[in-house]
């Protein structure tokens, strides 16, 4: 029987499977940064506050001076942004903040409602300001979908990191932000997840594979969502005998024990899996829900309360340019790094 279900070539926004329902891959040569954090080249003929046109390499998305999203609603779901490269800087409702960057890791439990922005500050004045990010939402079930928001870092230097060399003493990484693998367990994810339930199996995995390298991934269950994004610009992986180009997702089966093959190439792959959530889904853009009247209801709250409005002087703040990492949340809290 094929292990392999479906493949499809990456379009941005990416294809997903229950329990997750968005992934996008930003992946940006900024150039060096000017004195407002923003981009030191003329930003003429963009469509400045809503610029996806990666001219000259780079997006400002929704942002005027900064690339990034300026404040906006989430209801109903969770955000997991890993950053491989570049810094974010983090503003939200409930009055919580922080910068973080490469290699760190920001889950968000939206739940009931929250306003949050991701601003991109370009720090280096005198090189480029690459970034690289993940952006995946994993859906909530409708126990905890009117959770309160919370949020935690998990910072690059508390991450699980496995290393270890294959068969042909070939080298692999393996970066765990949910999950586990052979044996290693992810941080703990947040509390109102279906990633913090073991037996909803969900994992985040990266995977860094050398040339002509081997990986493993066991086999879970036959109700498992398995999907692989070959995100590599170049080079191909063999899965069950079957060549597969760069720029490719590819769903797997989840009972049976699944041997990824590299090629000539260092290889880069996310890898998402989990068990679905059962449930209806019904969405307007950043608004998850179970039925339309529910998604009615948060219309009128967010309408009524802005999910506590917005506490900070712009919708687009960032920090200064000499802040370094760190974390502040609702309850005082502080961790810096």
């Amino acid at each position: 029987m094929e292990t392999i279900l479906k493949t499809q070539n990456l379009t941005s926004p990416w294809q997903t499977d229950s329990p997750f329902i968005f992934c996008a891959h930003h992946n940006d040569q900024f150039p060096k940064g000017n004195e407002d954090l923003g981009p030191a080249v003329s930003l003429h003929n963009r469509k400045l506050g809503s610029d996806f046109s990666n001219t000259n390499g780079f997006s400002m998305y929704h942002g005027k001076i900064v690339p990034g999203f300026p404040a906006h609603p989430h209801v109903g779901f969770e955000t997991v942004t890993i950053v491989l490269k570049g810094t974010v800087d983090h503003f939200d409702s409930s009055k919580s903040t922080g910068r973080y960057a490469n290699g760190d890791v920001q889950w968000l439990t939206t739940g009931k409602g929250c306003m949050h922005s991701e601003m991109f500050p370009l720090l280096n004045t005198v090189a480029p300001n690459p970034l690289k990010l993940f952006q995946i939402w994993l859906n909530l079930p409708a126990k905890n979908k009117k959770a309160n928001p919370y949020y935690k870092m998990f910072w690059n230097e508390e991450i699980p990191v496995i290393d270890f060399k294959d068969d042909n003493n070939k080298n692999v990484n393996v970066r765990i932000i949910a999950g586990e693998f052979n044996g290693h367990k992810s941080l703990k994810p947040n509390p109102d997840s279906w990633a913090s339930d073991q037996e909803n199996h969900v994992s985040i995995l990266l995977l860094k594979m050398d040339p002509f390298s081997q990986i493993k991934l066991p086999a879970v269950s036959n109700t498992l969502n398995r999907n692989i994004y070959f995100y590599s610009e170049e080079g191909n992986i063999n899965i069950d005998g079957q060549k597969i180009e760069s720029q490719t997702r590819v769903k797997l089966k989840g009972d049976e024990e699944i041997t990824i093959e590299n090629g000539p190439l260092q290889s880069e792959i996310l890898v998402l899996e989990g068990e679905p959530i059962n449930e209806p889904v019904v969405n307007y853009g950043p608004f998850i829900a179970n039925s339309e009247a529910e998604l009615k209801e948060i219309f009128h709250e967010y309408q009524k309360t802005e999910f506590g409005g917005w506490p900070w002087d712009k919708p687009d703040q960032v920090h200064s340019r000499n802040t370094g990492r760190f974390a502040k949340y609702s309850d005082g809290r502080l961790e810096k790094k």
